[in-house]
């Protein structure tokens, strides 16, 4: 059983909750124009890395005609993902070793994955599975918009808190977290170099703002408690990554102040006291043709 990525690099709610978001219906239209899918023909798609099933689950609604196979090496991803989907088929399993026969697919697609694999095993699997004629797709984030509301800002403890942990912390290269990076120019280069033609690049910008009107409150009440999901989260990882540096309490505590900024927050919103804190997330596309 793997769970190294969910249990000491990112975990469910982080990844599910957040995705879930920036690959809602109302984006879909943006998502489905860069693909470039006949939406209407069946075909065969992997994801590769899908964590714990969003993106799978946003795409088995974007291309109803479309057979779902998703795969992550993380166990509890997988079990996670399947709890919620029946209509996709979630495996576990290793990119670099793709459990599937050759020409396998019509359509390989992964999110934020690529940074993490070196890249001739990374390009190499799926071109080896995807059928003659077969579409890849690497979606990578890029540097977005971060604005935060005044009152989610750090406290002096928090400050220290994290000051410290910073200092000890080796867990990018422990756990091998994005040892591949690649820039803009970089990326739809390596498509090339790993045999893809056709090469093109695109960028999907996905803005959560909950004070702006487009959004209901209870997608309001989502983003502002994505982003409290994530924070904990990201307290949670340390006492698993670092549990020789700090202590159970420490953990406990600054929970308990990030359940307080963010239970803030949500007061603010309904009070109608708008902070136009916002998260624009920029997507970059590279789509290429065995």
């Amino acid at each position: 059983m793997n769970t190294i990525w969910s249990k000491y690099v990112q975990g469910i709610n982080t990844l599910y909750f957040t995705r879930k978001l920036r690959f809602d219906d109302m984006f879909a239209a943006q998502y489905k124009a860069l693909f470039a899918l006949d939406e209407k023909k069946p075909f065969k798609m992997l994801e590769i890395g899908c964590g714990p099933g969003a993106l799978a689950e946003a795409l088995h609604r974007y291309y109803p005609n479309a057979a779902i196979t998703a795969i992550d090496r993380d166990s509890e991803f997988i079990r996670f993902a399947k709890s919620r989907e029946t209509n996709i088929d979630f495996i576990e399993g290793d990119a670099t070793a793709l459990p599937f026969p050759d020409h396998s697919f019509d359509v390989t697609i992964s999110n934020t994955v690529s940074e993490h694999i070196e890249p001739s095993r990374f390009y190499g699997e799926q071109l080896r599975v995807l059928k003659p004629g077969g579409i890849c797709l690497v979606l990578s984030a890029r540097r977005g918009i971060h604005v935060t509301a005044d009152c989610l800002a750090s406290s002096e403890h928090e400050k220290l808190f994290w000051d410290k942990v910073n200092a000890v912390d080796d867990s990018m290269k422990r756990f091998s977290v994005c040892q591949y990076p690649m820039s803009e120019s970089e990326l739809p280069l390596a498509m090339e170099k790993y045999g893809f033609h056709n090469v093109r690049t695109s960028y999907a910008t996905i803005d959560l703002t909950p004070d702006h009107p487009k959004y209901s409150p209870e997608t309001a009440h989502n983003i502002i408690n994505a982003n409290r999901l994530c924070a904990l989260d990201s307290i949670e990882s340390v006492l698993h990554t670092l549990p020789e540096h700090v202590s159970p309490e420490e953990i406990a505590e600054m929970k308990r102040l990030t359940n307080a900024k963010y239970d803030a927050r949500i007061t603010q919103y309904d009070r109608g006291e708008k902070q136009w804190d916002t998260n624009v997330s920029v997507t970059m596309i590279v789509r290429g043709e065995k």
